[in-house]
């Protein structure tokens, strides 16, 4: 009876660890973006997201590659693309412990990986 109330509480231990990742660090990185001069729209996805100074939540995906690409966009000066650089999430290796689905469940969120630089300064040239 002990052995089994044992084992039981390691199983559940264990499923507690399921997508490790995706539950300890979520599915989100905050990402500042400052700019010279400041007043720079800043496009994710096509989509206004906000004016230098600022900052606001990229969604971590393994697959999009849409997720790792801002634009910064000022009138009189030349777009600046940015790729974001993406690095391997340690907190992952915890899933080892726990088996393929928490990996299936922290790949598909794009868990596994997280934005490395949190914060970017950009430089925008003049127009000719």
């Amino acid at each position: 009876m002990r052995r089994n109330f044992i084992y039981s509480a390691v199983c559940l231990g264990l499923l507690s660890l399921t997508s490790c990742a995706t539950i300890f660090t979520g599915t989100t990185d905050k990402i500042t973006f400052n700019s010279k001069p400041e007043g720079a729209k800043v496009y994710y996805k096509g989509y206004e997201k906000c004016v230098t100074p600022c900052s606001f939540n990229v969604n971590r995906g393994l697959f999009d590659n849409r997720n790792k690409i801002v634009e910064l966009k000022k009138e009189g000066y030349v777009d600046k693309g940015i790729e974001l650089d993406t690095k391997f999430n340690t907190v992952s290796i915890l899933n080892v412990f726990a088996g393929l689905v928490p990996w299936g469940i922290d790949i598909v969120t794009g868990s596994v990986m997280k934005y490395d630089t949190k914060n970017y300064n950009v430089e925008l040239e003049k127009k000719k």
